[in-house]
């Protein structure tokens, strides 16, 4: 799998084996990592913070039309922004279906043709065009940034991926604008607060013991250098952005939900930083969304030049 490419994470409810291989070669093949669940566990799955871009739903899953339109319709009220694709056993049609699946579903196919499909994932999850410099870009400079933040700590990084959640992941999350004459948007960078925190302490005496200041201060500063490093080498020599529209962003604590006023995937990494001396870990999460402005055509990586290496923090002047 092409790390520079990013993938998205689809659950499917689908219990007809004659059907298995080929909806696995789908996802194979359009860049899909298929995850599947028992029944009883599903709304434990949806209530989580797992990343998903969508649901491949079949017409009959739970044993019936019915049961099928009552999973459907959970799905919806837990996690109303992924889209739910349905395979029916013979037409790839909605209108026929009862009205309260319609009413959730977003489209349909028949598993003799995968084109609807393919359709509906591009529509739904690849609908914006990530250049491969820019994906290695972000990882390369983060991967660099936490290491020297974390010297004496292992860094390594999952598979790029898209989401359409709008969950927050963790208790803790900075933001920051990206704006230039090709992008606007927000980098947002969560992580969990506990393991952060032992992480901070693992070093420290019984009478300095890191807290959520502490905790604070190390998000701020990646944030920081990560964003400064985007801009160094991305964002430099950007004109001012073309539009200042602007679009509210909701936060829901209790709900655990952040809307940044669009339903386009975002661009997610996720880092692990490892002390492999004591077994603890933190998992950073970050996210790109370009809700603002995407013009992936203007987009230009910098010249790999030492001063813009050096200014970016990829090299140090000996």
């Amino acid at each position: 799998m092409d790390m520079n490419k990013p993938v998205s994470k689809v659950l499917v409810l689908d219990d007809c084996p004659a059907h298995t291989e080929a909806i696995k070669r789908f996802c194979d093949e359009n860049n899909l990592v298929g995850l599947t669940v028992r029944t009883h566990r599903l709304s434990a799955v949806l209530r989580s913070n797992i990343d998903l871009g969508a649901i491949l739903l079949a017409e009959n899953y739970g044993g019936s039309p019915a049961e099928c339109a009552a999973i459907a319709t959970r799905i919806d009220a837990l996690r109303p922004e992924l889209p739910i694709i349905l395979r029916r056993d013979e037409h790839a049609t909605l209108d026929d279906l009862p009205h309260a699946l319609r009413e959730v579903v977003c489209a349909a196919y028949v598993a003799s043709d995968m084109a609807p499909l393919r359709l509906a994932i591009d529509e739904y999850l690849f609908v914006l065009d990530y250049p491969n410099a820019l994906v290695r870009g972000i990882t390369e400079i983060t991967e660099f940034k936490l290491a020297n933040l974390f010297r004496d700590l292992t860094v390594t990084w999952d598979t790029p991926c898209l989401v359409r959640d709008q969950i927050i992941y963790g208790e803790v999350f900075s933001l920051i604008a990206l704006e230039s004459d090709w992008c606007r948007g927000y980098m947002m960078v969560q992580t969990d607060e506990q393991p952060l925190l032992e992480l901070l302490g693992r070093k420290q005496t019984s009478d300095s013991v890191p807290d959520f200041r502490d905790l604070n201060s190390v998000l701020g500063e990646l944030t920081n250098l990560i964003w400064g490093a985007f801009k160094d080498r991305y964002l430099g020599n950007a004109q001012a952005a073309r539009s200042q529209v602007q679009v509210p962003l909701i936060i829901n604590h209790k709900q655990r939900y952040i809307s940044f006023g669009t339903t386009n995937p975002q661009l997610c990494f996720k880092y692990h930083v490892v002390d492999e001396a004591s077994g603890r870990s933190v998992v950073f999460d970050q996210r790109f969304i370009f809700n603002l402005s995407w013009s992936p055509e203007d987009f230009e990586e910098g010249a790999d030049d030492v001063d813009a290496l050096v200014a970016a923090g990829e090299l140090d002047l000996f």
